[in-house]
């Protein structure tokens, strides 16, 4: 075997490599404006997000769209947790609601403060 078989067996060798491995790699995606700002949420910020999204679909679309980008410019650099995202919805008009639960604590385990109420009537 003469230098230039050998040298283009093994080039032919190193493509079929190259082309198994870029087969075997998944495909970088680009990240949606959602993803970029769900990497930033803090305490219930996804929750609070998932609700407004169920709610106001449209609204929340441009305005995720809008903290994205200021994101990736630096104007925002720190976490957004929940109250802040619900804050930041409502001070633009849309009041997310959010169901809320109180217990209390009566022999020993949780209730619901509308049961433990209901309770004390009867």
């Amino acid at each position: 075997m003469s230098d230039d078989e050998l040298d283009r067996l093994m080039r032919r060798r190193l493509a079929e490599m190259q082309k198994r491995f870029e087969a075997s790699t998944p495909e970088k995606k680009t990240k949606t404006p959602r993803d970029i700002l769900v990497e930033r949420l803090g305490y219930r910020g996804l929750e609070v997000l998932e609700l407004a999204e169920r709610q106001y679909p449209v609204q929340t679309r441009l305005i995720t769209k809008k903290m994205a980008e200021l994101i990736l410019h630096g104007e925002i650099n720190q976490e957004i947790g929940g109250g802040d995202l619900l804050a930041l919805f409502r001070a633009v008009g849309f009041p997310v609601r959010i169901e809320t639960r109180i217990n209390v604590e009566k022999d020993g385990k949780l209730v619901s403060l509308s049961d433990k109420l209901k309770l004390e009537e009867d």
